[in-house]
């Protein structure tokens, strides 16, 4: 393999003309730079300069290998530019993955305060639930993700707590109660862990609840309960995201719902991811603190 060292030195023996002047703009000593060239030929096991009077002139071999030393070259250096550059969040990019109701409601805040202190780093988004955003992190396709209901992580993703946010059981208004009063109630479901949730405390209330439909929309559900279809339990994200003037919230005693941010593999993480992380919790803290505050 090539040594960099000595293929920078035969660069400017080619751009410079001597080996003396080489060793001037490198600021080597000029035995030092006969020492490199001397050590490429052995390398690459071909003649690369010829003695020209009292001066040295490259051969054929000799000007190749500079040719494409230039380009070489110049390529480490644009390399250690970018890298600069990113190292530095003067440029890249962070891909992030989150679930419609935090797309809706603190993501964006964050995206933009990201955004205004790096407005070099592309920051790009994809709407997913949380077994399809840990899926698209495992193979690489984004870089962090928001989930929630996942309260250890498994293989090589980490979570880091962002907040738990409350439940809500929805009704029409006038119709407000406790949970055991909607026993014989229809009741609206959402995703997977959603159902499961709500099947969990519909179960601790004593009853066992009648699912009519089903829909991950947070629009819709309070659309279906606004006309007297059903009930549900929504958490505080989908009301902040959107809530329906035509529904009652009442909150539920226990334990809410989990919020985190995943990323993959081991630490630290590249920094712009890191540092999107960071603006995640600060933002996220601040929204659940601000809702507390009102309530």
């Amino acid at each position: 393999m090539l040594d960099v060292t000595r293929l920078r030195v035969l660069v400017a023996v080619a751009r410079h003309g001597s080996v003396t002047a080489a060793a001037e703009a490198l600021h080597y000593a000029q035995p030092s730079v006969s020492h490199h060239l001397a050590r490429l030929e052995t390398e690459t096991g071909v003649r690369l300069l010829q003695r020209a009077g009292r001066g040295v002139r490259l051969t054929p071999a000799g000007r190749l290998l500079a040719e494409r030393g230039e380009e070489i070259l110049g390529r480490l250096d644009a390399a250690e530019a970018e890298l600069a550059e990113l190292s530095g969040l003067r440029a890249g990019r962070v891909r992030l993955a989150a679930f419609p109701s935090a797309l809706g409601s603190f993501v964006p805040r964050a995206a933009a305060r990201f955004t205004a202190a790096h407005p070099g780093v592309v920051l790009e988004f994809v709407e997913a639930e949380p077994p399809a955003a840990l899926a698209l992190l495992r193979t690489g396709e984004v870089d962090l993700a928001v989930v929630f209901d996942y309260g250890s992580a498994d293989g090589e993703v980490r979570l880091t707590p962002l907040f738990t946010e409350g439940l809500h059981l929805v009704t029409r208004p006038g119709a407000e109660g406790p949970l055991e009063s909607f026993a014989r109630a229809r009741w609206i479901a959402g995703c997977a862990r959603c159902r499961e949730s709500l099947v969990r405390r519909c179960a601790a209330a004593g009853f066992v609840p009648d699912i009519a439909f089903t829909t991950d929309d947070y629009v819709a559900v309070q659309a279906l309960v606004a006309a007297g279809l059903g009930v549900t339990i929504l958490p505080s994200l989908a009301l902040r995201a959107h809530r329906s003037a035509a529904v009652a919230t009442v909150p539920l005693a226990g334990e809410g719902r989990r919020v985190s941010a995943a990323a993959y593999g081991v630490p630290p993480d590249p920094p712009a991811t890191a540092r999107l992380l960071e603006f995640l919790i600060t933002t996220g803290d601040e929204d659940m603190r601000s809702v507390t505050a009102r309530t």
